[in-house]
């Protein structure tokens, strides 16, 4: 099993043999998913799906601590370019860019914060998120 757990230093990701996942302590674990690993030789591959990042990104909806904000943005840009969420409009509140993005497939609306990142924090959170994806971002 594959976890992603909430620490006070960012998201983790948790690797756990199926066999000992019963006794995990998932206090903070905020998704999970079951994967295979690879052969050594084997090419790598994305470990989690992108209905599992869509449900993480709806999930994160109701964030409000700059962290998981910023995850969440940058999660919400990796689904747009994998054309798995849709941006339709923007709009200034209370000082704020909401961005109004939707599921594809669906009509439901979803308000995505632009938390203005600079340079150096979107290179940790694309770290933070190649972690948890096994990937180079």
């Amino acid at each position: 099993m594959a976890a992603l757990r909430e620490t006070p230093q960012g998201f983790e990701r948790l690797d756990c043999d199926l066999q000992c996942w019963d006794k995990l302590d998932r206090a903070d674990v905020i998704a999970f998913w079951r994967t295979t690993l690879p052969r050594p030789e084997q090419k790598k591959k994305l470990f989690v799906d992108d209905e599992v990042l869509g449900e993480l990104f709806r999930r994160l909806a109701e964030a409000s601590e700059p962290a998981k904000l910023n995850f969440r943005f940058v999660l919400g840009l990796i689904l747009m370019r994998k054309r798995i969420v849709i941006y339709e409009s923007s709009r200034l509140q209370d000082d704020r860019e909401l961005w109004t993005v939707r599921m594809r497939g669906t009509e439901d609306r979803l308000d995505l914060l632009n938390p203005r990142l600079t340079e150096e924090q979107i290179v940790e959170v694309s770290r933070q998120i190649g972690e948890i994806l096994n990937e180079e971002l």
